[in-house]
């Protein structure tokens, strides 16, 4: 357990707008494995910086924290129409991934936001509160656990085919929710042929859920995904927030094609590309030191015992 001071050395890093912003991520995935009130309140006093990226990982790391102190801070960022669209969404989501009800009504509110990709994540929140109130966090016969440590805005569909999971993962008729449990599904399947079957999904309409099939190949690290993740971070009109996540997906993946291609963005004209890029090779780097670890596909940030 971290002692008090500890804990505020390392929010003070996170806190400072002159530390690279490389240094801050690490000082945020730390303070999101040690927890508590303290940190929590480190990671929310950090919400005024300027780069959307890293306000966007606060956000992520509350989320993944479900720790309801969070909940205020959460609340602020998704009705502040100042903030950025993806940092909105990520407060959002994370509200989902608390799993509190009392959150419900309001995320029902933004649900009809404006801003689209703030719609369909309250939506996907709101079905994910409603699943866990109805009992929906009791295991199920027929579906492959999360191999990973992550909280997600879905639970994944009961076991089927690659082929049937891949139908309903690109059937842009159906909800969202549907088509999130389907994605989770042929993640948890954890083969090349669901990596394929979840890189078609790219090509979706929604820029959101082209933004978490970015996510979970970077989760998978899988080399299958490298073409179409190079591809969408290379697509002219592309929405910057779905390339972030690819760029980071690449830096999990980290061979070094992957790296030539975050080499030649990390001067990107996107401000959040261009960090997101930084932040994919500086997780190559540390994954491969002996001083810290990321995991879980995402600049999860453990300290190596």
């Amino acid at each position: 357990m971290a002692s008090e001071k500890e804990v505020s050395a390392v929010g003070r890093i996170l806190a400072d707008p002159q530390v690279p912003l490389t240094a801050r991520f690490r000082a945020l995935f730390t303070l999101r494995n040690l927890g508590g009130a303290e940190a929590i309140d480190w990671i929310s006093k950090t919400f005024v910086d300027e780069s959307a990226l890293l306000k966007h990982e606060l956000a992520y790391c509350l989320g993944q924290m479900q720790d309801e102190k969070a909940i205020p801070i959460l609340e602020v960022v998704l009705k502040d129409t100042t903030q950025e669209p993806m940092v909105r969404h990520e407060a959002g989501e994370a509200l989902g991934a608390i799993g509190n009800p009392e959150v419900l009504d309001l995320l029902k509110e933004y649900s009809k936001d404006p801003v689209i990709e703030v719609a369909e994540t309250c939506q996907l929140a709101v079905r994910r509160l409603e699943w866990l109130m109805n009992g929906g966090d009791q295991i199920e016969d027929g579906v492959d656990g999360n191999p990973y440590t992550s909280v997600d805005p879905a639970p994944p569909a009961p076991r089927k085919s690659v082929s049937e999971l891949r139908a309903q993962l690109l059937d842009e008729a159906l909800p969202l929710f549907e088509r999130y449990r389907a994605m989770f599904a042929l993640r948890n399947m954890g083969t090349e042929e669901a990596v394929l079957a979840l890189g078609d999904g790219l090509q979706c309409g929604s820029a959101l859920f082209r933004h978490e099939i970015g996510y979970v190949l970077g989760q998978m690290q899988h080399e299958a995904s490298i073409p179409q993740l190079q591809a969408v971070l290379e697509r002219d009109g592309e929405s910057a927030m779905v390339r972030h996540e690819c760029a980071e997906a690449l830096g999990a993946i980290g061979k070094e094609s992957c790296l030539q291609t975050l080499r030649r963005y990390r001067e990107d004209s996107e401000r959040v590309v261009k960090e997101s890029c930084e932040v994919a090779l500086d997780m190559y780097e540390y994954e491969n030191s002996t001083q810290f670890q990321y995991a879980d596909g995402l600049l999860r940030l453990q300290r190596v015992q």
